[in-house]
């Protein structure tokens, strides 16, 4: 499944700051055009952090809603496989729409709830809210009410679906070589806020391409994987033709941010993931990390998401080091966001006979609903 333990814990440190850096990277330049965005800040765009203002909290290297879900994607895993331990079931995918229902209450209250269960969402400086999607806002007062674990109700494909859905990608491989199950769930867990099929399609396609390079794949190879294992799905062709759109532009030589508006504006899924990949095929080496999530946040559209999921899939391919320091150390939730990496990383990769010792402790940190 992977090279090592330690590599796959340092994939997943990479992938979660860096998906943070580049949604704080593009937080204070979503909505303004390319044009405006490099008069400001340069040809190619942002390459440090700008001031931003949520609400009544301002500050520079915050994240939006696209890192706070990704971390309640992570949790929700974790808590998934601590119940299918202890009670001998299955995964559950119904887990990590509960750990969606604790997002939440960040967005809608102003401070956890006196029986909220688990750490992440005890996290005051969570509570705030972040520019949240009216999609996922609505689907999950649904899913709050009556419709718990019920695909939502509406046609949306928004970029919401998948930049939430790399933590998918290190699920291990139950069942070899029949591994759909994990890809499935990152689908399963997309349909909970979008119901049109390309969003739960993109966010397959980001597990997919995170999965391959975890396996030790190349980043061309790992898309291309990912392009052929959604061909034979119903429905794909409007998240393999934008991927494939992604790669050809990528190798027809020059970098340009209107090769990026090309691919559109990022506001719907198969967009962002295609903005995504392109960027980081045309900055792929460990010291162009920055180059590349600039480019990914750097055009007319919603440069948050597509610098998250750019920063997701290079974070995964080059680990936490290829960060610098001066943007990992500063960006905001950076103690939480390594404590769910290594956390997930022990969840997957323990010798079973010391962590279940200590289940009760293990649960009481990631209690399995």
């Amino acid at each position: 499944m992977f090279e090592s333990p330690t590599r796959y814990a340092d994939r997943i440190r990479g992938c979660l700051i860096a998906g943070a850096v580049g949604d704080a990277l593009g937080a204070p330049v979503e909505f303004m055009s390319g044009d405006d965005i490099e008069r400001r800040y340069g040809a190619g765009g942002p390459r440090d952090f700008i001031p931003v203002r949520f609400g009544s909290v301002q500050g520079v290297g915050l994240i939006t809603d696209d890192t706070q879900m990704t971390m309640f994607s992570v949790e929700g895993i974790i808590r998934a496989s601590v119940r299918a331990r202890q009670r001998g079931l299955g995964f559950t995918v119904g887990v990590v729409q509960h750990a969606y229902l604790r997002w939440l209450d960040t967005q809608l209250l102003p401070a956890p709830p006196p029986d909220v269960d688990g750490w992440l969402a005890q996290e005051r400086w969570l509570f705030s809210r972040r520019a949240p999607g009216t999609t996922c806002l609505s689907a999950l007062d649904a899913a709050n009410r009556d419709q718990f674990g019920e695909a939502a109700v509406n046609n949306s494909k928004g970029c919401g679906a998948v930049m939430r859905s790399a933590p998918f990608g290190f699920l291990p491989v139950w069942d070899p070589p029949e591994d759909e199950f994990r890809f499935e769930c990152a689908a399963t867990a997309a349909g909970y806020t979008h119901g049109h099929p390309t969003g739960q399609l993109a966010a397959r396609g980001l597990a997919y391409i995170i999965a391959a390079i975890v396996a030790g794949a190349t980043l061309p190879d790992a898309i291309d994987v990912a392009i052929r294992r959604l061909d034979v799905l119903p429905r794909s062709a409007e998240t393999t033709t934008a991927l494939r759109q992604a790669v050809a532009l990528a190798h027809d030589g020059e970098v340009s941010r209107q090769a990026v508006e090309s691919l559109g504006g990022g506001w719907v899924a198969e967009e962002a993931l295609a903005i995504a990949v392109y960027c980081a095929l045309s900055r792929a080496e460990p010291a162009q990390l920055v180059d590349a999530l600039a480019l990914a946040v750097t055009h007319s559209g919603d440069s948050d998401s597509t610098g998250a999921i750019c920063g997701n899939i290079l974070g995964t391919l080059h680990g936490e080091a290829a960060v610098p320091t001066h943007l990992s150390e500063r960006v905001e939730g950076r103690d939480a966001l390594l404590t769910l990496a290594d956390d997930m990383a022990t969840e997957f990769t323990h010798s079973p006979d010391a962590q279940d010792a200590d289940l009760e402790a293990w649960w009481h940190r990631y209690p399995g609903w």
